[in-house]
């Protein structure tokens, strides 16, 4: 088994109106080059978790932070209008938070934190700040809610 001591949400920056199935997302990383999804663990927006890509294969889904983390997608992350925004639903808050307390039963993790946190620190301050973020995803602060 591969060492594990992050995990990095992410949303698959899907309109609130629109459903993005397990096997398109699927589809669309193969297209990207990936060797199949780059996420480990997907969760729609009824809750279900879905298994992605084995735990024990490095993940695809953080340039430069693969190795040692796990990734995990929800459904969603844009508004009707294609603007990012926190779209989780009630289900997906609650399998996300078993999902990582999950993990990190398993893992020893020492970070939870999205994906836009790991965009580079341009001032050098060492903080990752909004005005730095590469993206919004996965458009909630997942290092206040986690």
């Amino acid at each position: 088994m591969r060492h594990v001591d992050t995990i990095i949400i992410h949303c698959s920056a899907t309109p609130a109106n629109k459903m993005l199935e397990p096997a398109e997302l699927s589809r669309m990383h193969r297209k990207r080059g990936f060797n199949g999804c780059g996420y480990h663990f997907y969760i729609r927006r009824n809750g279900e978790i879905c298994d992605m890509r084995p735990v024990e294969r490095v993940g695809a889904h953080c340039k430069g932070h693969n190795e040692g983390s796990i990734g995990i997608c929800y459904e969603g992350g844009l508004d009707a209008k294609g603007s990012p925004a926190d779209t989780r639903t009630p289900q997906q808050k609650k399998a996300m938070g078993v999902l990582v307390e999950m993990l990190k039963r398993e893992f020893p993790i020492v970070t939870v934190a999205g994906h836009r946190d790991f965009s580079p620190d341009l001032n050098g301050n060492g903080t990752i700040e909004p005005e730095e973020w590469v993206k919004e995803c996965p458009c909630f602060d997942v290092r206040t809610e986690m």
